[in-house]
């Protein structure tokens, strides 16, 4: 229960969850854009393969 107390009164456990709250945001931007590109990129090469039959 010290150890809680501690990290809870501590700038330290501050900067620990501002980190990960940055983390998160930053992997949720990454992750959409994947999906966003993947799915534009798959159109890309459906239609080209359309094209080529």
């Amino acid at each position: 229960m010290s150890k809680l107390r501690r990290l809870w009164v501590e700038e330290d456990g501050q900067d620990i969850a501002e980190y990960a709250v940055m983390l998160a945001v930053i992997l949720v931007i990454v992750v959409g854009t994947i999906r966003l590109i993947g799915s534009n990129a798959n159109n890309v090469f459906s239609a080209a393969a359309s094209t080529i039959q």
